[in-house]
């Protein structure tokens, strides 16, 4: 499809899946600093049938990260529980009338913490919100099956580049260069450059 829409329409769509008796999730994919957090807040006003699963709650922690040399490259898709965001997709796809407990990242602790977040039974639409959602690599592509409908969000490089710098300008300039140009960047590209053709483009630049 791969179609260009606003915020309002997009609203108004969401809005249409729930009222209906299934549960739907929705993919709202897009690089760091495209602004998901923003826009999937922004999205999920005033729809009270609906709950957010932010794939930021599936990081590995810093332990384990350290523990594999990884910890530098914190956000690259090897740094996710890729599996456990799998499995929980298909439990909240199931709809068993259960409450389901998700994990949610503490950006003040840069740790994630398990059942911080409780999606409710009557819950009908799932706004699932994160990077590599749409990520055309093994074990990432398979996520599209739980999906009913998915949107990535656009944003000029130039923009992204700007607001990945300003998330470390409080750094010394070699370290914050070093976290720019080491890890927030490739991850920027990667989105932007191997992510399968959502069904709707949201611009947000």
């Amino acid at each position: 499809m791969n179609q260009r829409i606003e915020m309002e329409e997009l609203h108004l769509r969401l809005a249409g899946m729930t009222t209906g008796p299934g549960r739907h999730l929705v993919a709202l994919a897009g690089p760091p600093g495209a602004g998901k957090s923003h826009v999937a807040e922004a999205l999920l006003q005033n729809l009270p049938a609906a709950a957010l699963l932010p794939m930021d709650g599936f990081h590995l922690d810093d332990g384990l990260l350290t523990a594999r040399g990884d910890l530098a490259r914190k956000g690259a898709p090897h740094t996710f529980d890729l599996d456990g965001l799998s499995v929980m997709l298909e439990r909240l796809a199931a709809d068993d009338g259960r409450p389901v407990l998700v994990p949610v990242f503490d950006r003040s602790l840069e740790i994630s913490r398990a059942g911080a977040r409780e999606i409710p039974p009557e819950a009908r639409l799932i706004l699932v919100e994160g990077n590599y959602l749409l990520l055309d690599k093994p074990g990432w592509r398979d996520l599209d099956r739980h999906f009913a409908l998915t949107v990535m969000l656009d944003v000029p490089e130039p923009v992204l580049r700007d607001r990945l710098a300003a998330r470390w300008r409080d750094l010394p300039a070699p370290q914050a260069q070093a976290r720019l140009e080491g890890n927030d960047l490739p991850n920027m590209m990667l989105v932007c450059r191997e992510s399968r053709q959502a069904d709707l483009i949201l611009p947000n630049g």
